[in-house]
């Protein structure tokens, strides 16, 4: 056997602790970061969803908590989380009387402002009234969207705020309260914080109780998102545009993204582009399970996170690359795409015209389209008409039919098989990236998309008192596409 040389073992050592202490925005495949999105929160359909997240951290942290409306991501509810160290936070989004949704916690960790024990309910002054943004208006926009975290800082332990947050056991489980969350002010916090760790993680689940369903996800996590504590004024902020790295050179935030076939590193000018970098995505593969005789319907999630970015008035004046089309009325911002898919047996289905063309007439089909921040899409629904997804029961929903197909007629059972929901086949693609040993500019194809699919199956032959749903959920794979800028050549 060939010993190593002692050169050899030093680069290595350096090498290791590069990629350890990397200050750079990615996705960590191993679910600890400064970041979570959450892609789906609901209440449609007797649903509630359950949120947690948990600080792994050895200090406690201040976490910027945000829900986002579907459509155009307006916050409809936010707070500041104060965990202390190895800490669990947990609440749950459910119907409201007045027709939207309410968060309840009977956790104890400290909130600024403080969540009553009654639960809060989400709010329309976000996009209503004076924050009109061409969207609904109505109560009922709250009940699905999607979540995110971001770290605002790591508590200084022995500080008055760290202090204040720990939990004091009492000999009685659930009974151990921090002492000083009536203490909390925003001006007494920022002095007492330190650069938030990569010790975050989190989880959702979406219940139905009564008929017995269970979709469980894995928030994704963003390491690398801030080298510095983000509690500061204004308190608006931060949000997602607020991505930073202390390794970027040609710009304010490095994006560390994942290839495939291994890791590239691209600057870029602003925090949100950087964000969008590691959720870029030139297709989503995912399966599907309609097959009637089991009583199976899938829905795909597919959420942007940072759609509002592009696409929203509040922050550009006109749409903006890899989006094109501008959040107004009617209530939407088009996404076109195209989606291959294929049965069990190899048949393969298309939503686009045939090459050889369709003949004197075209034969109308829905067109796919995903208008939302956050969109549920009907994999081969059983009724093609506009209506609540079968599985979530969104109203934020789009039919993915096949072409041939017309819209309104009751589909043919396919039974079961995969898509590829091609999401560059319009020619979308996220500019401003360079790389930074040399400079050159390059494009990743495609849209920052996250999600998952679930399916339900009803058993209608169950003998009384027997389950008769399952459930399952599989996050979507992705396939990712670079280019360099002018002659496109692959950079990866």
């Amino acid at each position: 056997m060939r010993t190593p040389s002692f050169a050899c073992i030093a680069l290595l050592a350096v090498t290791a602790l590069s990629v350890i202490d990397a200050e750079a925005v990615m996705l960590n495949p191993r679910g600890l970061g400064q970041a979570l999105v959450y892609p789906y929160y609901t209440v449609n359909a007797g649903q509630d969803t359950l949120v947690s997240v948990t600080n792994a951290g050895d200090v406690g942290k201040v976490v910027r908590v945000r829900f986002l409306e579907g459509y155009n991501q307006r916050d409809v509810l936010d707070f500041d989380l104060f965990l202390s160290a190895h800490d669990v936070w947990t609440g749950a989004v459910s119907n409201d009387a007045a027709g939207g949704a309410r968060l309840v916690s009977h956790d104890r960790s400290c909130t600024l402002p403080a969540l009553p024990v009654e639960g809060v309910a989400f709010l329309t002054t976000g996009y209503a009234g004076a924050h009109a943004d061409g969207g609904p208006s109505g109560i009922e926009r709250t009940r699905e969207g999607s979540i995110q975290l971001i770290a605002l800082g790591d508590v200084i332990p022995g500080s008055a705020t760290a202090i204040r947050i720990t939990h004091q056991w009492h000999g009685h489980p659930g009974d151990d309260t921090p002492p000083g969350c009536g203490e909390i002010t925003e001006t007494n916090v920022e002095a007492d914080l330190d650069v938030p760790g990569d010790d975050l993680s989190g989880v959702g689940a979406i219940v139905n109780v009564g008929i017995g369903t269970f979709y469980p996800y894995t928030a994704d996590a963003l390491s690398g998102f801030t080298a510095r504590a983000l509690y500061a004024p204004p308190f608006t902020l931060p949000d997602l545009r607020s991505a930073n790295s202390s390794e970027a050179t040609r710009g304010v935030a490095r994006a560390y993204v994942s290839t495939g076939k291994g890791t590239l590193a691209i600057d870029y000018a602003r925090g949100e582009d950087a964000v969008s970098a590691v959720f870029m995505a030139q297709a989503l593969h995912n399966d599907f399970l309609n097959a009637s005789g089991l009583g199976a319907a899938t829905d795909w999630v597919v959420t942007f996170p940072t759609k509002q970015y592009y696409v929203d008035r509040r922050f550009v004046a006109a749409p903006a690359a890899p989006f094109d089309q501008a959040f107004s009325a009617p209530e939407r911002s088009d996404v076109w795409l195209r989606a291959n898919f294929f049965d069990q047996e190899e048949r393969a289905f298309t939503t686009d015209v045939p090459p050889d063309g369709c003949g004197f007439i075209c034969v109308g089909t829905f067109p796919l389209v995903l208008p939302y921040a956050t969109n549920v899409v009907r994999i081969l629904p059983r009724h093609t008409i506009d209506q609540p997804s079968e599985v979530f029961g969104s109203t934020l929903s789009t039919a993915l039919l096949p072409y041939g197909f017309p819209y309104g007629q009751d589909l043919p059972p396919i039974g079961a098989g995969w898509v590829d929901l091609d999401l560059a086949g319009y020619g979308a693609s996220l500019p401003g990236g360079q790389l930074p040993a040399d400079g050159r500019a390059v494009a990743l194809k495609g849209l920052p998309a996250t999600g998952f699919m679930a399916y339900n199956v009803i058993n209608a032959n169950a003998q009384p008192g027997k389950l008769a749903n399952y459930s399952g959920v599989y996050a979507h794979r992705s396939i990712f596409a670079c280019i360099t800028l002018p002659d496109g050549s692959a950079c990866e």
